[in-house]
């Protein structure tokens, strides 16, 4: 019996994409995931616990608090935790609770009966990839499985079976060169310059310019302010709760502002250009309302100019766009005009206004004039926030992919170690 049987229009296979920020899953076929959850998910200890809804699984002691409602509701004792590390999975009780509230809640319906293809970090290690395909097959009676590199699947949602894909996300900003529907695993470049590190860089700019980043969750009424004046508003009763998650709640309100607020400039930063660029207002929770001018052009650059970080010795971080070069010169010599001829950008960071013209600006200036550089970047932002699991979308509904599956008959004879031979 092989693979071949789950395809067709009957049975949909299910697409899983795990990502720093959050987990998208819907069915294959579809232009959008059904579900995005945060990837980090609330976690009380049984002593603080006390009975609550259905959205939370009970584990040796531990309950899980999943989905924005629930993460999202002040508790005593509460942490914030994530179970994903450098891309990998690390803890992997809150991986299966997040899966069983996610086949219970946004799936509905039995795993057994869906093939699922699951995205995966370019660099996952052997001893995870098994243990995954071990879990969905035995915990999850799953008909089949597939894992796959999530720079493929980025590609393939561009229409692309090589190129070189450039996703900056919230952990990391990454090159991965993918040529014929293979990783190249010995050029792929890392970079922290993303996502979380622009958080951290408003939160240092908050506090340099005394502004309390007050979350929601604290707020039970405000009143509107000028910008000179304090803000009105009052607190909330709210039990006590952890660092981690009001850490998680401010990260939140900082990741709005950024996505608000913050320009990437068309060219190198100079502070005589910046002053007259148009300022752009900013209402925070609380009610207070300030102009940014040209801190919203210094914080994006960093990305491009790690010279402009301050509190990094030696600057070893590379920008966005060292991280590109860094890359395609890692692989042979003969597949770098086709790398980058497509250059495909994807990634939620990716969405700072102006990051695509600038990195296109910057990569044209590093080249040669005989070498084609081509950007590839969806306008949309579903699009590009989602585009590994638009690419297992296609990939999974595709006919001729229905005899690559790892059948659960192939798993029965050959054990967890068969996904190093099926999924590259």
């Amino acid at each position: 019996m092989s693979g071949g049987v789950y395809g067709g229009d009957e049975v949909g296979a299910i697409v899983l994409d795990f990502g720093g920020y959050s987990i998208r899953a819907g069915y294959a076929g579809e232009d959008t995931p059904k579900a995005e959850i945060p990837s980090s998910v609330g976690v009380l200890e049984e002593a603080e616990a006390v009975m609550e809804t259905d959205e939370i699984k009970k584990d040796g002691g531990r309950k899980y608090f999943i989905d924005t409602n629930s993460l999202r509701v002040p508790r005593k004792g509460m942490e914030v935790q994530a179970f994903l590390k450098d891309g990998m999975i690390d803890n992997w009780d809150i991986f299966e609770s997040v899966l069983d509230y996610t086949y219970k809640r946004h799936i509905q319906s039995e795993s057994q009966e869906h093939p699922v293809m699951m995205s995966e970090a370019s660099w996952n290690s052997r001893a995870k990839r098994e243990r995954l395909t071990e879990i969905m097959f035995e915990k999850y009676n799953v008909p089949a499985f597939f894992l796959c590199k999530n720079a493929v699947l980025s590609a393939f949602a561009n229409g692309r079976s090589t190129g070189l894909v450039v996703d900056s996300g919230a952990t990391y900003t990454t090159a991965v060169p993918v040529y014929d529907g293979y990783v190249l695993g010995q050029a792929i470049v890392k970079s922290p310059l993303a996502g979380d590190f622009i958080s951290l860089e408003c939160r240092k700019l908050m506090e340099e310019l005394n502004i309390d980043v007050i979350p929601p969750y604290m707020i039970a009424s405000k009143e509107p302010v000028n910008e000179n004046q304090a803000p009105k508003w009052k607190k909330k009763e709210i039990p006590e709760v952890t660092s981690s998650f009001h850490n998680y709640m401010v990260k939140d309100v900082l990741q709005d502002f950024a996505a608000s607020v913050l320009q990437v400039s068309d060219v190198p930063y100079e502070e005589s250009g910046a002053e007259s660029m148009p300022c752009t207002p900013y209402e925070f929770p609380n009610g207070f309302h300030r102009d940014f001018a040209e801190d919203r052009i210094k914080i994006p650059e960093m990305l491009f100019d790690p010279s402009q970080i301050k509190d990094v010795p030696s600057n070893s971080m590379l920008s966005v766009g060292h991280v590109i070069t860094t890359s395609v010169g890692m692989c042979d010599i003969d597949i770098r005009p086709s790398l980058y001829s497509s250059l495909i950008v994807v990634g939620g960071n990716s969405l700072l206004n102006g990051f695509s013209d600038r990195l296109n600006r910057d990569l044209s200036n590093k080249l040669t004039a005989n070498m084609r550089l081509k950007l590839i970047s969806a306008t949309g932002t579903s699009e590009r926030r989602f585009s590994t699991w638009i690419g297992g979308s296609i990939l999974a509904s595709l006919g001729s992919f229905q005899q690559m599956w790892i059948s659960k008959q192939e798993y029965d004879e050959g054990g967890k170690s068969c996904v190093e031979k099926k999924c590259p």
